[in-house]
Parts: C-alpha cells; structure tokens; sequence
C-alpha cells in the first residue's frame, strides 16, 4: 500500500467515468475526443499504462486544454510512478484553473505529486519542493485542511517538527471533532514522528452492527483489515481462517474488521448472518468504495495489519498465514497496556 491519503483525496476529484465527466473538462477536438474514450476503454479493462498513453495523446491533440485527460494523467501517473507525466498534468491543469480555489487544488494536486515521490525517492529536496507547492496552495486558498495537513507531512520529513506541529494544529481548529484528518492532525501533534511513518490511511466508519470505528481512535489496540466479498471464491475459502483469528484473540488488544466490497447490501447481510461472521463487518460497495480506494486494494481477499500506533506492519492478497505476526503485535500491545495501568492508577 503506498502512502494513499493524497492519493484517496485526488481520486474523489477524479472521476474515471465517462458520465462522471463535466461536459466543460473533455476535450474539444474530435480526433482528441475520440483518443478520450479509448483511453476510458483502456480504464474498464484494466490497462492503466494504455489508458495514460492515450490520456496523454487525447491532451496532446487538444493543445493542452483537457481538464480531464489532465486529472486523469495526475491519478494515473502517481499509481504507476510515473511522477513526469503526473507533474505535466498538474502544471497544465493550473494553467487552465480559473479563479483562486481552481489555482489552489491546482497547486495542492502538483504538491501531492511531488510528495509522494519524495516517499517514493527518499529525497529531503523533493520534499522541500512539494512544501513549497502546498504553500503556494495556501496562499491561494488558506482555510484548505488537506494542504495544511500535506504540508505539515512534508515538514515533520524535513525534520521541521514545529513548523509541521503549527499546520496541524490549524487543520485541528479548523475540521469538526469526529473528523478522520482531525483525529490524524492530533495524533501528529502528540506524536510528530507518525508523521514521517508509513501510517495506515484515516478513516471512520459505522458497522452492521452501529459501532462506529475510527482508525486514530483505535490508537493502543492492534488493527486487522480485511478486504473481501460474497462473490470472491477465495475469500469464502479464507473465512474459516479469518473465523479462527476472531475467535483465537477475543478480548485481546486486537480489532478485526472486516470490509466487504459487496454492491448488493441483502445479500451480504444474509450471508454474514448465515456463515456466523460475529466480528465487526462493514460494506464499502465495491472497489470504488473510499476505504478501498484508501488502502489501494485491488484483489481480495487482501489483508492490513496495523500496529497499535496505526503504523502499517503486513500487507498480503491471498489467505496468509498471518497469526505469528498478529501475535506478537499483540504481544507488544499488552505490554504497553500493562505499563500505563499502574502510572492511570495513580492519577
């Protein structure tokens, strides 16, 4: 999983549906408006490599005036590492933007480009660059929550802790309290070093069940996430293991939660209630859904296991076996639990 939360941000302003597209952000030239939607074809296949050719062709032979091949080149080009193709989008894309808050996302969009290759390349340089776009971002448009939490990543890489510890704190005042990027910003605050590490996506959900479970809230506990779906053969075949887990860590520091990405919602309620699925279950709706886009699952069953300062620690597709390293994370998280109750005591 790479670091996704940018990347989750620029997907939801980037529809890769045709009649998800506004009608103003395609391209004008016919020939280009053809290479469009063969790149969306190339989209439904599955062929990203062929759909960013002929996104990058269809801007090409509209002058450079393609909103949407633009958006488009940026997500693409940040999943597939292709950082050049991915910055020329987003430089073009400012270069249409009118008014403050397009020139803003323009300027953020370039920013998370440049961030995640900074991630990608370990470079501090890359990272001061994509300070810079974030600043920029904000000068257009101060009151913008992700730009300032970004930025606030980008800094605690640079080693700049306070400066990043004053971005969150902005983000903190600025979002309501149940916020998932609130809850993120105030774990930062406390702990600036999680903003440098390969941290597990935020987000909150409600179960089948009504509990309501948010990823920096379950701060202290260790988190099994566990992408899957009625239809999915394997998945099915990997029930009576995932079954085994819930089962062998009851009342241990240890969250399962399982993800389905069923779009029919009755008949994943009637098969959770017949296969006894008693750990916390919750529908997403496919692979579109946020918390999958979040986590950048593309093939189920695919499992998270996330340590108890929500830091990524296993990712696998497939049925692993994974009990040995659940166990001594919760190990690990019993330990801390039993050095703070006597230091809770005395308070």
């Amino acid at each position: 999983m790479r670091h996704a939360r940018i990347l989750l941000v620029l997907i939801c302003a980037t529809a890769l549906l045709p009649a998800q597209q506004k009608a103003d952000e395609g391209p004008t030239n016919e020939k280009a408006r053809k290479t469009f939607r063969d790149a969306f074809e190339y989209v439904q296949r599955r062929m990203p490599g062929a759909a960013l050719d002929e996104f990058k062709k269809a801007d090409k032979q509209d002058e450079g005036h393609c909103v949407a091949c633009q958006k488009n080149m940026i997500k693409l080009g940040m999943e597939m590492g292709k950082w050049k193709v991915a910055e020329q989008g987003a430089l073009e894309l400012e270069g249409e933007a009118l008014g403050p808050k397009e020139v803003s996302m323009a300027r953020y969009r370039l920013g998370a480009v440049i961030y995640q290759e900074a991630l990608n390349k370990h470079k501090e340089d890359l990272f001061e660059a994509a300070h810079q776009e974030f600043v920029k971002a904000l000068q257009a448009a101060p009151k913008f929550p992700n730009a300032l939490l970004d930025d606030g990543r980008a800094l605690a890489h640079m080693n700049k802790d306070e400066e990043a510890k004053a971005r969150f704190e902005q983000v903190v005042k600025m979002l309501p309290e149940d916020a998932p990027d609130r809850q993120r910003a105030m774990r930062f605050i406390s702990e600036p070093e999680l903003a440098r590490a390969r941290m597990a996506p935020p987000f909150a959900v409600i179960t089948e069940e009504g509990q309501r479970f948010s990823m920096d809230e379950l701060a202290g506990k260790v988190v099994l996430i566990d992408f899957w779906a009625t239809w999915c053969g394997p998945c099915r075949a990997a029930l009576p293991h995932m079954r085994e887990i819930a089962k062998k860590f009851h009342g241990q520091p240890l969250v399962v939660l399982s993800i389905s990405l069923d779009e029919d919602e009755e008949k994943w309620k009637a098969f959770i209630a017949k296969n006894e699925m008693t750990w916390p279950q919750y529908r997403d709706g496919g692979f579109t859904g946020p918390i999958a886009k979040a986590f950048g699952v593309s093939a189920i069953p695919h499992t998270f296991t996330i340590d108890t300062d929500g830091v990524l620690q296993d990712e696998h597709i497939g049925d692993a076996s994974i009990q040995g390293k659940l166990k001594k994370l919760v190990a690990r998280a019993q330990e801390i639990q039993a050095k703070t109750k006597p230091a809770q005591g005395q308070n």
